[in-house]
């Protein structure tokens, strides 16, 4: 496992090409990953850079060492809470993709690893994501009552989609720790595997993904989303016009080719 420290005290977010991904490192273990502002400015950036650059198809968030994150370092947070202050600059793409109004929500699939301790802003980080991939040695809990403070990332409202309230409430009002085993069972991730394997797991579905028609990839996981959040039938009333878009791409026409010719297609995202 890769165990890199960060040069910096108050940790760093490492991006890395692979081809059409975006591997973007959750880098301060020696503090298991709690974020600091500078953390949540570089993620803002990170994934603003996936969103911005065509030759980038799919992001993949994982973290370095043994843990995910513990989630915020509240020294240094806290000050942002009480001033009412994002650690996110307006005008780049939120990593909790919240929709709140100044900033950018993320049009390109995101896969999540995850291991170890995975608190607070990281179970925010992956339900905001697409896919997640969690180690069987993951220990999630969304604690922020025991602090006397309230989950603002979307936990309340996305673990309540999920699970059920009942479920989602049983977590968020008590605190509690639970395992991969519950994370799965609760919808919280898709994929449980044995600890080190995560992200490499992560990284082959992102890889198949990136495989894909990438407008297709775009308007798909964008109708699905639509879907969830303002409900089917508005999400339905979207099909004819995404399609004869789609259908009318290169893309498309390089799918039917590729059907005829029985080769793998070469989509260009265009």
């Amino acid at each position: 496992m890769n165990t890199t420290t960060s040069p910096s005290p108050e940790g760093s977010i490492d991006c890395a090409v692979r081809g059409p991904l975006l591997l973007i490192a959750i880098n301060r273990p020696a503090k298991r990953n709690g974020f600091t502002p500078k953390m949540f400015r570089e993620l803002g950036e990170a994934y603003t850079r996936l969103d911005d650059d065509p030759a980038l198809r799919v992001g993949v968030l994982h973290a370095l060492g043994d843990h995910f994150t513990a989630g915020l370092d509240l020294p240094t947070i806290a000050p942002l809470m009480q001033r009412g202050e994002k650690a996110v600059p307006l005008g780049l793409v939120d990593p909790l993709n919240l929709g709140m109004e100044g900033y950018r929500r993320r049009s390109k699939p995101m896969v999540v690893a995850v291991q170890g301790i995975t608190y607070t802003l990281g179970i925010e980080l992956m339900l905001a994501a697409d896919i997640v991939v969690a180690a069987d040695d993951c220990r999630f809990s969304q604690l922020e009552v025991k602090r006397g403070i309230m989950a603002t990332g979307g936990a309340t409202l996305r673990m309540a989609e999920r699970a059920g309230l009942g479920n989602a409430l049983l977590h968020l009002l008590t605190g509690d720790e639970f395992g991969s085993t519950e994370a799965l069972r609760l919808n919280f991730v898709q994929k449980v595997v044995p600890a080190g394997q995560a992200l490499d797991e992560a990284l082959r579905i992102a890889e198949a993904i990136a495989a894909q028609a990438p407008l297709a990839v775009v308007a798909t996981r964008k109708n699905a989303l639509k879907a969830v959040e303002h409900g089917p039938v508005l999400a339905m009333q979207d099909f004819i016009a995404v399609q004869q878009g789609l259908s009318r791409s290169e893309d498309a026409a390089e799918g039917v080719r590729s059907f005829v010719e029985k080769r793998a297609a070469r989509f260009q995202g265009k």
